[in-house]
């Protein structure tokens, strides 16, 4: 098929699914719009659920990286004390080997 022949048939007429208008009109309202859907508490919820989801996340995420930098201070710490200890070590030994 062409391209043209193609676009004949997807665009050709055909025939609406039976009560296709009174469905239609169902759907509107005495003034012609469309009625609101009664589901628009699903995307209320959708929207709580996926600020809270995503707040919990943040706040795991958040608690993580403290106590990661608590444990930083602490190794930090720890090697200070190491090193000051290791340093008076050197320096006891120091003093006796020259006695």
């Amino acid at each position: 098929m062409n391209l043209e022949e193609e676009l004949k048939h997807a665009l050709q007429r055909i025939e609406p699914p039976p009560r296709f208008r009174e469905r239609v009109l169902a759907e509107c309202g005495a003034d012609g719009r469309v009625r609101e859907p009664v589901p628009r508490y699903r995307s209320i919820a959708a929207a709580v659920l996926l600020t809270a989801i995503i707040g919990g996340t943040t706040a795991r995420w958040i608690e993580q990286r403290r106590e990661g930098e608590r444990a930083k201070e602490q190794v930090l710490l720890a090697l200070r004390i190491t090193s000051h200890k290791l340093r008076d070590t050197r320096e006891q030994i120091h003093e006796l080997s020259n006695h």
